[in-house]
C-alpha cells in the first residue's frame, strides 16, 4: 500500500493558494484514477483506490500546513506502514514554476509542513516536488506562497497537473526518473527533456588522426623543382 499526501491548507480561502498546489495535485489523481469519493478519516480528506496493482490512499491533512506530520503519522501508523510506503506532494519556493523533482529524504527546506512530517514520522520518505518559483527575497515569500495562483499561472500549472496524473503509476512503481522525464516531454520542459545521445565516432589510432588532420603537399607540375622531383621519383606515366 501507498499513502500519497498532498499538503495544503483547508478552506476556501485558501483554495487557490500556491501553498496549495500538494490538495491540487491529489485531486488531479484523484479524478484521472477514479478514486473514491474524499470523506473524513485521520485528520485528513482522505480517497482510495488502485493503480499500477497497488493499493493506494491519498489524504490532504485538514490540520493546516504546520501540522501536517499529525494527520500524515496517523494514517501510517493505523496501516502500519513504513517511510518507504510514503509519497508528500508539495509546493518548492526553489524550483521555476512548472519544474517537477523527486527525491527521498533530505532537508525541510523551509517548509513548515515537510517539517512537521519530518518531526512526526521521520525523513526517510519520497517527495514530488511542485515548483511555484522564489518572489526574490525572503520577506515576499509568505505573501507569495499564500497569495492565490495568477489567471496566467494555468498556462503551466494545469499542463503540469495533468502530466503529474497521467504518468502517476510510474511514481507507484517507484520508477522516478522515468516519471520526471514524461512530465518534463508532456509540459515542454525543455532544460528536463532528455537529451538524444550523439553517435560515438569510430576509434582511430593516434597515427591516423595525426595524418587525417595534416594537409595534403601540393607536388609542382612546372619548373625546376618539378624537373628534379621527375629524376628523383620517375615518370609515372611510363
Amino acid at each position: 500500500m501507498l499513502v500519497v499526501a498532498g499538503l495544503g491548507n483547508p478552506g476556501a480561502s485558501y483554495a487557490g493558494n500556491r501553498h496549495n498546489i500538494g490538495y491540487m495535485a491529489a485531486d488531479a489523481i484523484a479524478r484521472r484514477h477514479s478514486f473514491s469519493p474524499w470523506r473524513n478519516k485521520f485528520k485528513s480528506l482522505i480517497a482510495e483506490g488502485e493503480v499500477a496493482g497497488e493499493r493506494v490512499l491519498l489524504i490532504k491533512p485538514q490540520t493546516y500546513m504546520n501540522l501536517s506530520g499529525e494527520a500524515v503519522g496517523e494514517a501510517l501508523r493505523f496501516h502500519k506502514l513504513e517511510l518507504s510506503s510514503l509519497l508528500v506532494l508539495y509546493d518548492e519556493l526553489d524550483l521555476p514554476p512548472g519544474k517537477l523533482r523527486v527525491k527521498t529524504g533530505g532537508g525541510a527546506g523551509g517548509h513548515n509542513g515537510i517539517r512537521s512530517i519530518d518531526s512526526h514520522c521521520g525523513n526517510a520518505y519520497r517527495r514530488v516536488r511542485l515548483g511555484i518559483g522564489h518572489p526574490g527575497h525572503k520577506d515576499l515569500v509568505q505573501r507569495h506562497v499564500l497569495g492565490d495562483f495568477a489567471k496566467a499561472d494555468a498556462q503551466w500549472l494545469e499542463p503540469l497537473l495533468d502530466a503529474l496524473a497521467d504518468n502517476f503509476p510510474l511514481l507507484v512503481k517507484g520508477d522516478d526518473s522515468t516519471f520526471m522525464n514524461r512530465v518534463a516531454l508532456a509540459t515542454g520542459s525543455k532544460e528536463d527533456k532528455p537529451k538524444p545521445e550523439k553517435p560515438v565516432p569510430k576509434a582511430q589510432s593516434h597515427i591516423r588522426q595525426a595524418r587525417g588532420s595534416r594537409p595534403q603537399a601540393q607536388v609542382p607540375q612546372t619548373g625546376p623543382m618539378a624537373a628534379m622531383l621527375k629524376k628523383l621519383l620517375g615518370n609515372k606515366e611510363d
